[in-house]
């Protein structure tokens, strides 16, 4: 059986996911975001969670091997910044959006939770790269809905 990609990625689309804003620090210093839904839990022990980098990302350099990064699980009040950092090109994280956090990786203000990570592995996934972090602080939030993503649009719980 052979899939086409656009067909494939319309069927893996019937999967709901939470939307997140990986963010890392570049070369120079500066703070950088870029959405994401491709999150998932690997290990509870030791504690790993996993995302995918496209290999063609234009921030590919800053996101496939930082030594700090925060994957930021959005609101369903942060759609705006789910937007702003898809973009190409709008990856610079403006200074209202984020804080440091205890090992020095962006961490979105009032997401619903953060992760900040320490690259534990990165491997070759095809035309991504698989980015996987062990878990070192985490910041959440008492309330709040998600920012869910399936069929091509962003959706609410109910």
């Amino acid at each position: 059986m052979s899939i086409e990609g656009r067909e494939l990625r319309n069927l893996l689309g019937r999967f709901a996911t939470g939307v997140c804003v990986i963010t890392a620090i570049n070369k120079d210093g500066e703070a950088l975001g870029m959405t994401a839904n491709s999150f998932a839990s690997v290990s509870l022990e030791p504690p790993l969670v996993l995302w995918s980098l496209q290999n063609n990302s234009e921030v590919f350099d800053t996101f496939s091997a930082p030594a700090y990064y925060a994957i930021n699980v959005l609101t369903n009040q942060q759609l705006a910044l789910s937007n702003q950092y898809a973009r190409k090109g709008d990856h610079l994280l403006s200074p209202e959006h984020y804080r440091l956090g205890r090992h020095g990786a962006p961490l979105i203000r009032d997401a619903l939770v953060s992760f900040e990570c320490e690259l534990h592995a990165t491997h070759e996934g095809g035309d991504h790269r698989i980015i996987v972090g062990r878990v070192r602080d985490t910041v959440a939030r008492a309330v709040g809905q998600p920012l869910l993503f399936y069929c091509g649009a962003y959706r609410e719980l109910h």
